[in-house]
C-alpha cells in the first residue's frame, strides 16, 4: 500500500499554521509530534461520555474500564507484544523509567553492575545512576565519535559476570543513530543480566516487535507518535511481577498495574487508542497488528527518502557539519542534526523558527554524547526531525533557508 503524505497530512488541524504569513513546516518531531483530528475527538468523546474511575458498578465507569483496557490492546498490538497484560501507563516515560530502575534496584546487591550507554537521552541514564547510592555499579558504553554509533565491541566486553541490567536505546534522539539492540539482548540475557529498551525515538517511526527481540523491558512515549502525553512500558511476561514496585497497599499488584501508581490519565488512554489507528490506517491488513506492520513498511522508507534529501543538500552547504551515520541504506532514524560555522545552533533554530520552520537546538538531554563531542559549551546541534505529514517542498524551502544563513 503506497503510502500517501498529502492524505496523512488532512489528519492534522494544526498543520494548517502559519508564522508571519508563512505555512509552518513542523520539523520539530523529535520533542513531540501534532496530533491527529481523531485524537483530540476521541479525548473530548470520553469527557463527554465516559469521565469515572474504573470498577465501578455503573455505565460511565465501566466505559472508563474498557478505555483502559483498549489503549493496552492497541498500544500491545503496535509493539507487537503477546496481550495487553503486558502493557503498562505512566505520567511519561522518564517516570516509568525512575519506577522501573528503583524496582529493578531492590534486587540487586552492592557490587552488582548496571551498564548504560554515552547515546542515550538522560532518561535512560539518570534512572540507572542513582543506583550508585545504594552501591550499585554502574557503567557506561563508549561511543564512536566519528558516526556517532555505539561501540559494540566495548559493550560486549563491558557485559560480565557481574552484569545485572542493561539499560540501551533503541535510537538516538539527537542523531538518529539505531543500535543493535537486538545483538545487546543476546549479550546480556548469555550473562544472565535483563534488559531494557528506551524506544521513544524509535517508535514513531520503524516497526517494533518485542518479542522477537526478546527484551524484558521497553519504553515509548504516545506523544512521539501522535498521541497525548502518556508513558508506555512493555513488560515481558513475568518480568514486572519479580519486581518490588512502590504501590499503594490496595494495587493490584499483578502486571500491568503493579508499576501503575494513583490514578491512570484516562482521557489520555483514549487519545493513545486513537493515536494508533491513525497509524494503521495508512496499512492493509486483517488484524490491527498487520494494518501497523503494513503502515511502518510504508512510513519508513517515505521519512527516510526526506531524511537523505536533507542531508544530501547539507552536506552540499560550505560551512556545515552533520552528525550522525549518514542517511543512506542502514537502519536509521530519520533525524538530521547539525551545524553552521560561525553560527550558533540557537541562533539558526531561531531564524529558522521566524520563518516558520520549527526546528530544536541544543543538547535535547543527550547530554554524554554533546559533552563528548566537545558541544556542550557551544550550544549543541541543530535537530531537524521528519514525520509522514512532513512534504518534500518543506525539505527543500528549509535547505534555502539555510543557504540563505551562510550566505
Amino acid at each position: 500500500m503506497p503510502f500517501d503524505p498529502a492524505a496523512f497530512r488532512s489528519l492534522f488541524p494544526s498543520l494548517d499554521l502559519k508564522v508571519g504569513g508563512r505555512p509552518a513546516a513542523f520539523f520539530d518531531g523529535p520533542g513531540g509530534s501534532q496530533v491527529p483530528l481523531s485524537v483530540i475527538e476521541a479525548q473530548r468523546d470520553y469527557y463527554l461520555r465516559s469521565n469515572a474511575n474504573t470498577h465501578g458498578q455503573f455505565a460511565t465507569s465501566r466505559a472508563a474500564d474498557e478505555t483502559v483496557r483498549a489503549a493496552r490492546a492497541a498500544a500491545a498490538a503496535l509493539l507487537g507484544a503477546a496481550g495487553p497484560e503486558t502493557i503498562s501507563f505512566g505520567q511519561n516515560m522518564t517516570t516509568l523509567n525512575f519506577l522501573l530502575a528503583r524496582a529493578v534496584g531492590r534486587t540487586l546487591r552492592p557490587g552488582d553492575e548496571v551498564i548504560v550507554t554515552d547515546l542515550d537521552h538522560d532518561a535512560n541514564v539518570a534512572p540507572w545512576l542513582a543506583l550508585q547510592e545504594l552501591g550499585i555499579v554502574v557503567r557506561s558504553c563508549p561511543v564512536r565519535l566519528s558516526d556517532c554509533t555505539l561501540d559494540m565491541e566495548a559493550m560486549h566486553a563491558l557485559i560480565g559476570e557481574r552484569t545485572r541490567h542493561v539499560a540501551v536505546g533503541y535510537a538516538s534522539n539527537a542523531v538518529g543513530t539505531v543500535n543493535g539492540v537486538g545483538q545487546v539482548v543476546r549479550w546480556a540475557h548469555a550473562a544472565g543480566a535483563t534488559v531494557s529498551v528506551d524506544a521513544v525515538h524509535f517508535a514513531p517511526h520503524a516497526l517494533i516487535d518485542v518479542q522477537g527481540l526478546e527484551c524484558d523491558f521497553l519504553l515509548c512515549s504516545a506523544y512521539k507518535f501522535f498521541g497525548p502525553h502518556v508513558g508506555l512500558l512493555y513488560s515481558r511476561p513475568g518480568a514486572l511481577d519479580a519486581l518490588p514496585t512502590d504501590r499503594v497497599r490496595p494495587q493490584d499488584p499483578s502486571a500491568p498495574t503493579r508499576i501503575e501508581t494513583g490514578t491512570l490519565n484516562f482521557a489520555a488512554l483514549a487519545g493513545v487508542t486513537a493515536a494508533i489507528e491513525a497509524i494503521a490506517m495508512q496499512g492493509e491488513g486483517g488484524s490491527l497488528r498487520q494494518r501497523i506492520t503494513s503502515a511502518f513498511a510504508a512510513i519508513y522508507p517515505y521519512e527516510h527518502k526526506l531524511a537523505q534529501h536533507l542531508w544530501e543538500g547539507l552536506s552540499g552547504i560550505p560551512g556545515a557539519t552533520l552528525f550522525g551515520p549518514p542517511v543512506g541504506k542502514e537502519l536509521r532514524a530519520p533525524t538530521v542534526s547539525f551545524r553552521l560555522q560561525g553560527q550558533s545552533p540557537e541562533a539558526v533554530a531561531r531564524r529558522l523558527g521566524d520563518e516558520g520552520f520549527f526546528v530544536w537546538d541544543g543538547d535535547f538531554y543527550a547530554v554524554t554524547l554533546i559533552q563528548r563531542l566537545g558541544l556542550a559549551d557551544q550550544g549543541g546541534v541543530v535537530r531537524v526531525g521528519m514525520a509522514p505529514y512532513i512534504l518534500t517542498d518543506e525539505v527543500e524551502r528549509l535547505l534555502a533557508a539555510v543557504r540563505a544563513i551562510t550566505a
